[in-house]
């Protein structure tokens, strides 16, 4: 959804609580690290793809081992980076593979069936660079030997090693990373035989309060299980997105960020669970866990889970791991328009939505008729309450695929049919 870089904007202060990556921390909790607060947009509105957009929540990641996920301290622990307000980023995702519904009718759960199940499909994922090492959790892909975790859990690795659930490790090598989704894959040099691939299962059919466990690698404890409900749907959340170099070297990059219409969980997500799998009662993966939210507290950048945590859902996963497996990169559905958080009168109802600040000539909001001063306020049935929201939907979805907007013009709501289109900067 991005094209051309735009002009710096400051970001706005409206988040309530900071959302941290659940990256990996072997060691016990050491020093503090002073959170980078860098983020760029346009002025005069915000556009989706490389712009970043008011966040509902700032999301701080959770994996380790990275240059922007951790630094390592004076008594070997590491501390964790917390991650900026705002958003940006246009990804795609598509239907996920899937069997069976996660749905669990009210009978009780046997969760020590699914963890035996789940178990040899979850990894530990170790990380060296020149600043340390740290540690983050993964799925297994295929039988090819193909691993699927955070990108941040690998962000600036010189050396990558995944350890199986029977502690047998081998070293791998990155297939291809994504920063705008949050997504990497991982390939394992000469992978035992009897890989287990993770089953992957259809998010699209999860409700509010359906039973998910959590299997991960928290804290350097691999293997480690937690159950909850599935707390709310399509929840905007932002995160750093991880980045070539050091950023702490002047000069270099800020950080991009990362915006997900995301799976809300109660299951408890800790430091190391980044890249784990998120799976339903019938032990189907619905998401991969990549970020935490926690209550700010002085002198420190992240606290452990207070049963908010965030996965990345099945569907985009699917899209972007595949296009990870087989080119080494992604692409991005693109809408091309400026947004911005707003509000109209209808029927004598206020609704909020993303504003139109602006329409990219030749895109696909253009082809679509929609114009400056629309408020998008839904998307194929969804409420859109925001342009971060927007910015979400549009990366549940992939180049080509055709959409329902719902907008509101001259106080009358009205819908239009988009066709996505690929990035033009990645077409």
């Amino acid at each position: 959804m991005t094209t051309t870089p735009e002009q710096p904007e400051p970001s706005r202060p409206d988040a309530t609580q900071e959302v941290h990556l659940p990256d990996g921390d072997p060691a016990p909790a050491g020093g503090t690290t002073a959170a980078r607060q860098d983020r760029t947009g346009p002025r005069g509105g915000r556009r989706w793809g490389d712009i970043g957009i008011a966040a509902v929540l700032a999301a701080v990641l959770a994996s380790g081992g990275t240059w922007a996920v951790t630094q390592g301290s004076a008594d070997g622990s590491t501390d964790t980076v917390a991650t900026t307000q705002g958003t940006a980023a246009d990804t795609a995702p598509s239907g996920a593979s899937t069997t069976g519904s996660p749905a669990s009718m009210g009978a009780p759960q046997d969760w020590s069936t699914i963890a035996a199940e789940v178990g040899p499909s979850v990894v530990s994922i170790e990380v060296a660079n020149q600043q340390g090492v740290g540690a983050g959790s993964g799925v297994v892909w295929d039988t090819d030997g193909h691993i699927v975790t955070n990108a941040h859990v690998v962000e600036g690795a010189q050396q990558v090693r995944v350890v199986f659930a029977d502690g047998r490790a081998y070293p791998a090598e990155i297939a291809g990373t994504d920063a705008a989704s949050d997504l990497a894959v991982l390939t394992v040099t000469n992978p035992p035989a009897e890989l287990k691939p993770i089953r992957v299962g259809d998010d699209s059919q999860l409700k509010v309060g359906d039973p998910v466990m959590a299997i991960g690698n928290p804290l350097g404890l691999s293997g480690t299980v937690t159950t909850g409900i599935v707390s709310a749907l399509d929840r905007p959340v932002t995160t750093r997105a991880p980045q070539e170099g050091n950023p702490f070297q002047p000069g270099s990059t800020p950080p991009q960020e990362v915006v997900t219409n995301a799976i809300q969980t109660s299951a408890a997500i800790n430091p190391g669970n980044s890249g784990g799998a998120l799976v339903n009662a019938s032990g189907e993966l619905v998401g991969i866990n990549s970020s935490i939210a926690s209550l700010p507290a002085a002198g420190q950048s992240q606290a452990g889970s207070i049963g908010i945590g965030f996965a990345i859902p099945a569907g985009e996963v699917q899209l972007i791991a595949d296009q990870l497996i087989t080119s080494g990169k992604a692409e991005h559905a693109f809408l091309g328009v400026y947004l911005d958080d707003g509000s109209a009168e209808v029927d004598g109802a206020t609704m909020t939505g993303a504003l139109v600040r602006q329409v990219e000539p030749d895109s696909p909001a253009s082809a679509a008729g929609l114009q400056e001063g629309d408020l998008i306020v839904g998307m194929d049935g969804e409420n859109v309450p925001s342009a971060t929201a927007l910015v979400g939907q549009v990366r549940e979805r992939g180049a080509g695929d055709k959409v329902a907007v719902d907008y509101i013009r001259d106080g009358q709501q009205k819908q239009t049919t988009v066709t996505l289109a690929t990035r033009p900067d990645e077409g």
